[in-house]
């Protein structure tokens, strides 16, 4: 095709021209190649590459399919492809190749679309941000001396400069949504139960983990939603059925008058970015022009509390993850193993009891009636994605002082010492006052949306979050689809590197 502009495309737009064969799959493929080769030395954002495996792929490209011969690329935790390298961020994982594809990969497969390699994640994907020492930091394309948030930041950042239309990502306390705040992209988190988690698992992060993409456009996202959406009869959650058509919520948007209710206070009671504010209160006079009855109140749970029982399902988690190290590593793991913070937080997993557990739980299943009653009165609930826009690199290392304690700690494997002092939690606090406004949706269950609507002075991209009643991604979707055409969404394309 004369004048071919690759990145011009979203993943359906390329889908199309392969369809009516005016590109081939192997142009698609090598602009792709070619983009991630030009951008990605600068930003860090793939560390694993499958050209040749994905060069067999396009011999037989079925043009039936949504997303057929559009390259993807996959996040390197829980996005299994069998015989590659996972690594999930950790040097413990240098040695260790997927047994089987995950349910999730079998899925998207099935779409056509054509997997080119992994993206870089923060240890075990346990941070807002994207800097495992086994890889180094992947950098926002907005400004280099950012991060692009995590733990979908690879993701993120291969979308946000044409490296690829779409790319895989999961959310457990805000891992779509963050980077795709922080990079100017349209990023959905769908309703627990809603997508894949097999074969391995029944659930991720006691169901708070969800998987499913970043894109550049809305359609893609719902496109993609559309195809792997899933009944799996071992998972142990299942989301409300929807036998609709996320893509048609998209192109025919939403006529009816909405109930919108916003907040721009932290849970946490913390500080929030002026920029953040901004993002929310213009979209909000936007709603209102547009008809939509919008009102400001807060979420009705404790923040407070929704803050320590996701924090406390967190330390668990590392916990477990440092215990299965065994069977990767045929024995026990050590500190030297993994990162110094990562070790730190599964000791303060092993010092968290099975009451504190159970008792986080019930404040998971709290929230969500809580908010299940909220939604009969309002249809969204609108926050900043994030209380501050992307953090500059480094930024959010543990001080001098605090390495020096968590060493101490750690040689000594103090659990119960720093669980009664508090320092980790403290800390872990501190650095979810940046972005206190994802969890709840992971706790609940719900879906969640951010919508990338604002850049601050400096050119950087804060997104506005939008939450809607499980198994309601029929209504973010008609509302995204709707704000894209407005002059408030921000085009990714704006970007110095796209």
């Amino acid at each position: 095709m004369e004048g071919f502009h690759y990145k011009n495309y979203d993943g359906l737009g390329l889908a199309e021209l392969i369809k009516k064969k005016e590109v081939k799959p192997t142009e698609v493929f090598s602009e792709a190649i070619k983009a991630i080769e030009e951008h990605n030395p600068k930003l860090n954002a793939v560390i694993n590459k499958f050209y040749e495996k994905a060069e067999k792929q396009l011999v037989n490209v079925d043009l039936e399919r949504t997303f057929a011969g559009v390259p993807m690329l996959l996040k390197d935790i829980a996005q299994e492809v069998e015989g590659e390298k996972i690594t999930a961020g950790s040097k413990a994982y240098q040695g260790y190749r997927a047994k089987s594809d995950s349910t999730y990969v079998k899925q998207v497969r099935k779409t056509g679309a054509i997997f080119v390699g992994q993206t870089n994640v923060p240890e075990f994907a346990l941070m807002g941000i994207t800097e495992p020492k086994y890889y180094g930091p992947t950098r926002n394309p907005w400004n280099l001396g950012h991060t692009p948030g995590g733990s979908s930041g690879g993701s993120a950042v291969a979308v946000a400069t044409g490296m690829v239309p779409i790319a895989g990502a999961n959310d457990g306390g805000g891992s779509i949504r963050i980077p795709g705040s922080y990079c100017g992209l349209f990023g959905m988190k769908p309703t627990r139960g809603r997508t894949p988690v097999g074969p391995v698992y029944g659930r991720l992060w006691q169901g708070a983990s969800v998987d499913h993409i970043l894109s550049r456009t809305v359609r893609d996202s719902a496109a993609m939603l559309d195809e792997i959406k899933i009944y799996e009869k071992a998972a142990a959650f299942h989301a409300p059925p929807f036998d609709g058509s996320y893509f048609q919520q998209v192109q025919g948007g939403t006529a009816e008058k909405l109930t919108i209710a916003f907040s721009i206070q932290s849970p946490l009671g913390a500080e929030v970015h002026k920029e953040c504010q901004e993002a929310v209160y213009k979209t909000a006079r936007l709603l209102e022009s547009m008809g939509h009855n919008v009102v400001e109140m807060d979420a009705p749970v404790d923040g407070r509390k929704i803050a320590k029982s996701y924090l406390t399902m967190y330390f668990g988690e590392v916990a477990a993850t440092l215990a299965s190290l065994e069977d990767v590593l045929g024995r026990k793991a050590k500190m030297s193993d993994v990162e110094l913070p990562t070790w730190i937080l599964g000791l303060v997993g092993k010092a968290t009891s099975a009451e504190e557990i159970v008792l986080s739980i019930r404040e998971w299943d709290n929230a969500a009636i809580a908010m299940e009653t909220f939604h009969e009165t309002y249809d969204f609930f609108m926050t900043p994605t994030t209380a501050f826009p992307p953090a500059k690199i480094g930024e959010l290392e543990p001080t001098s002082s605090e390495k020096l304690a968590m060493t101490a700690a750690g040689k000594l494997s103090l659990s119960g010492i720093l669980k009664k002092v508090g320092t980790v939690e403290q800390v872990a606090e501190n650095n979810l006052k940046r972005t206190p406004f994802t969890q709840l949706a992971n706790l609940t269950g719900q879906p969640a949306m951010t919508v990338p609507v604002h850049l601050t002075p400096d050119g950087l991209p804060v997104g506005v979050q939008f939450m809607a009643a499980r198994g309601r991604e029929d209504l973010l979707y008609a509302l995204a689809g709707q704000l894209e055409q407005t002059e408030i969404w921000i085009p990714v394309q704006s970007n110095p590197l796209f």
